[in-house]
C-alpha cells in the first residue's frame, strides 16, 4: 500500500503514536488504546488494526478540555467537578480525529467497520494514564499533544495501527 508523505503510525504494544513525513518522525506521543486489546469486531471494545485514514477533523476552534458527546461539543469544559457529576462518562475532550478503515473485510464494511464503530483519536482528562491500554477502542491522547497533532494533520491523512 502506498502512503502519502505525511502519515501516523500507532503502536498498540508500545502505546505510542508517531507522526511521520517522508518516513522521518516529526513527533512522538504516548497514547492509551483499548483495555480489551486489538480487534476489529463491532461491540468488542477493541482498537482496530491496519490502514485507516482521518475521515473528519472535529472541534477546531473549541477550547482545550471542551466536552464532546456524539461528536458535538456540549458547551461544557471538563473539570473535576464535572467529572464528579458524571462519574461513568467516557470523556471525549478537546478534538476528534474520526478514523475510517481502508481494508475491506478487515476494518471496512460489515461488522468490522471502523467508521461505524466510531473509533477516534481524541483527548481525555489529564488524569488518565498514557502508556496503559484503558480506552473503549479509541486512541486517547493528552489534550496538549492532540492540539499539536490536530494542527499538523489533514482529513485524508493515512493512519496505520499496528497491533
Amino acid at each position: 500500500m502506498v502512503v502519502s508523505e505525511r502519515w501516523i503510525r500507532i503502536s498498540i504494544p508500545e502505546q505510542q503514536l508517531v507522526l511521520l513525513e517522508k518516513k522521518q518522525p516529526l513527533a512522538v506521543y504516548p497514547v492509551s488504546t483499548a483495555r480489551n486489546g486489538s480487534g476489529e469486531q463491532r461491540g468488542s471494545g477493541c482498537t482496530p488494526r491496519g490502514w485507516h485514514r482521518i475521515r473528519i477533523k472535529i472541534g477546531a476552534g473549541q477550547p482545550p478540555n471542551a466536552v464532546f458527546v456524539g461528536r458535538r461539543s456540549t458547551g461544557e469544559i471538563y473539570s473535576p467537578d464535572l467529572a464528579a457529576q458524571y462519574p461513568n462518562r467516557d470523556w471525549i475532550l478537546t478534538r476528534i480525529l474520526w478514523l475510517t478503515g481502508l481494508e475491506s473485510g478487515r476494518n471496512r464494511g460489515g461488522d468490522c467497520d471502523t467508521l461505524r464503530r466510531f473509533v477516534y483519536i481524541h483527548g481525555c482528562p489529564d488524569t488518565v494514564p498514557m502508556g496503559t491500554p484503558l480506552s473503549h477502542g479509541c486512541i486517547r491522547m493528552r489534550n496538549q499533544d492532540l492540539l499539536e497533532l490536530f494542527e499538523r494533520v489533514m482529513a485524508g491523512d493515512r493512519v496505520f495501527i499496528a497491533g
